[in-house]
């Protein structure tokens, strides 16, 4: 007969399986951080293919397979590249303005240099010590550095999306007739799941996004602040990173504010309906257009904010929340797992 483990050793063994458990999650961790130029492309191209793949299922049934993919493309390259250049095009008119309101922006400037010399703050030293002609060319070159990683970010994810379209079929069929334990019955269930949610995602997202665009260009124009279009437009596109997109939001038109108003109070007014926007749609709205599918603990979604931004940058800021909807939905697949979805995931799944 085998000895039952005593209470210590049971304890042991609970102390190795998650030391083991840590030390995974941390190699993991370095891996993807390590890799980065491997697995964000392919994590931002599993995330589209979830996004466009019905498309292309529901071109297929009229058009030949080749056709249907190169449709599919065609659409999902015009829609990113719409998105792209109305940002583009709302940051450029913001920095237009900027230039041709210079002088009027030196002048509170030197008045506002003035009056912190007067309260024993040296601006002028400030500025001298942090800013110069040479820290502002090195600034124009990580921005033109950015832009072409940023392309050749996207090249590659288009290529991974055209190449994942291509096999989706094969590989559903390869996981149907997976005969190796349940792990085929797992990924199939749970990618097709995932997939689902990452769509409604997406659609409650951009919803909420064009109503918090809406809503923050008609405050805009009834506060008189120059540039609303512009505004509700970074608002739209900034609003798709939570916690992180709505804040900037919110504290570039308050600067913004304090320029064109000359008045601390117009801009705390500013600041304070900005963020009573974001919270009416992020509080309230949101909640009731997705109901308890989509449900994940605010920690825990603020947490894969900051930390895939850590890891990836912009396009782990971006993609944070759905890699963490993915995870959570595969866990709900298997017993072993299935606490983990429970604990940060749907809490009331009868809703």
């Amino acid at each position: 007969m085998t000895a039952e483990p005593t209470p210590s050793q049971s304890h042991e063994s609970r102390a190795l399986v998650a030391m083991v458990g840590i030390g995974t999650i941390v190699l993991t961790a370095w891996a993807l951080y390590t890799a980065e130029a491997v697995f964000a492309p392919l994590a931002f191209a599993l995330f589209v293919i979830a996004i466009a793949w019905p498309l292309q299922r529901r071109l297929q049934t009229s058009l030949p397979n080749l056709l249907a993919l190169a449709l599919t493309m065609i659409t999902t390259i015009l829609v990113v590249v719409a998105f792209a250049m109305l940002i583009a095009w709302a940051a450029s008119r913001i920095g237009r303005f900027i230039v041709s309101d210079a002088a009027r922006l030196q002048e509170l400037y030197t008045s506002m240099a003035v009056w912190l010399e007067g309260h024993g703050i040296a601006l002028a030293g400030l500025w001298s010590e942090h800013f110069s002609v040479n820290r502002l060319l090195r600034l124009v070159q990580q921005i033109s550095s950015r832009l072409n990683s940023t392309t050749t970010f996207m090249i590659i994810v288009f290529i991974y999306v055209l190449l994942g379209l291509l096999e989706v079929d094969d590989a559903q069929q390869k996981l149907r007739t997976w005969r190796h334990g349940i792990l085929g019955r797992v990924l199939l269930v749970g990618g097709t799941e995932t997939a689902v949610k990452l769509r409604r995602y997406m659609l409650v997202r951009t919803l909420m996004s064009a109503i918090t665009g809406v809503l923050v260009w008609a405050f805009a124009s009834l506060a008189g602040l120059p540039l609303a279009i512009e505004w509700g437009v970074i608002a739209f596109a900034l609003n798709f990173i939570p916690f992180i997109g709505p804040f900037i939001a919110t504290v570039f038109p308050t600067i913004f504010a304090v320029t064109q108003f000359d008045s601390w109070q117009m801009a705390v007014i500013v600041f304070a309906c900005l963020n009573v926007i974001q919270f009416v749609v992020g509080s309230y709205l949101e909640p009731r257009f997705v109901g308890n599918a989509l449900s994940i603990s605010p920690f825990i979604v603020l947490f894969a904010v900051f930390f895939w931004t850590f890891l990836w940058g912009f396009p782990g800021a971006f993609i944070g929340v759905p890699i963490v909807i993915a995870i959570l939905t595969l866990c709900e697949q298997h017993p072993s797992s299935q606490w983990i979805a429970d604990l940060f995931g749907n809490p009331d799944k009868s809703g």
